[in-house]
């Protein structure tokens, strides 16, 4: 009798970096108190929460500038040690550039000094330069560039020496809408190849379009947290964007606890539990050109999450 072999499981990648419940006070302010959260290779992680909310001292802590006061931290699935730092790229928010020097001397010796040879640094900053469109810039001087010029340097310094753990603190602050994309183009492609990327920013649609998994964190506490999709599931579609033309008498249908008129176009938040339909039947006096039930933004969760954690 022949014999089937059982399938053999998957290996389980551990997460690229684990904090348990890490709790950090400074004099009398706890900055952040029990926090959980991993984050797993190739996966985009947001990191969200009001100013002064803990993320800055959870990220200072997560890349060995700051010990906690409790708790634990894994990376690269070890007790923290100085040595993983060679395998982590941070972009802080406090940029922090050599005015004088030339942008490819300053990349060369960003790159040195995260242990790479002299000739690999100077063609990764060549490769790096020419990919993010600033190539004609590389013998020039820091100080005579703009700030979103400066802010791709950076962008470059962090990533040359190949981390497997990008994190990055507001990356996209001072980059036009071309420029933006253009960083974000980057980030998708290393997560493709296994990069663990945390990043965090007030920018809610960057965060929804961009990451995988999120943690808010609202006065040092995780409030929100899980997948992407699995956190919009928690919450129902209570949010309705209709085009229209002619006749808007169905905005005072009893269904709608408030709307938006844009002229032609109306969004509206519908009670809990509302009915839907019921609202389309009474928009039927209207030519209707777009009416969608939608989901809560992850800027609409974010501000009703804080604004329930201040009420409480």
């Amino acid at each position: 009798m022949s014999s089937v072999a059982a399938p053999v499981a998957a290996p389980v990648k551990a997460p690229v970096v684990a904090l348990d419940r890490i709790s950090k006070a400074y004099e009398n302010k706890i900055a952040v108190q029990d926090l959980s959260l991993q984050i797993e290779p190739g996966t985009m992680f947001g990191l969200l929460g009001p100013n002064g909310s803990g993320k800055t001292s959870t990220i200072r802590m997560m890349i060995g500038i700051t010990m906690p006061d409790s708790g634990s931290i894994t990376l690269f699935g070890k007790p923290y040690e100085r040595a993983s730092l060679t395998r982590v790229g941070y972009l802080p928010e406090e940029r922090g550039l050599y005015k004088k020097m030339k942008v490819m001397e300053q990349l060369i010796f960003m790159g040195q000094l995260r242990g790479l040879e002299p000739a690999v640094a100077s063609r990764r900053a060549h490769d790096w330069c020419e990919r993010m469109q600033i190539l004609d810039a590389a013998q020039k001087k820091t100080e005579e560039l703009s700030k979103g010029m400066q802010q791709k340097i950076q962008f470059i310094a962090t990533l040359m020496h190949d981390p497997d753990l990008i994190v990055m603190d507001e990356p996209f602050s001072g980059l036009d809408p071309v420029n933006t994309s253009l960083l974000q183009d980057t980030l998708v492609e290393l997560k493709k190849t296994g990069k663990a990327i945390l990043f965090s920013t007030h920018r809610m649609d960057q965060v929804e379009k961009l990451c995988d998994a999120i943690c808010l964190i609202h006065r040092g506490h995780a409030v929100l947290s899980g997948g992407m999709r699995e956190v919009k599931s928690r919450y129902e579609r209570d949010r309705v964007v209709i085009n229209f033309e002619g006749d808007a008498s169905f905005l005072q249908h009893p269904a709608i606890k408030s709307f938006k008129d844009y002229g032609g176009q109306v969004e509206i938040q519908l009670h809990p539990h509302a009915d839907a339909q019921d609202l389309l039947r009474a928009a039927a006096n209207a030519t209707i050109y777009r009416f969608e039930l939608m989901e809560p933004s992850l800027e609409e969760i974010f501000i009703r999450t804080v604004g329930e954690k201040i009420d409480a």
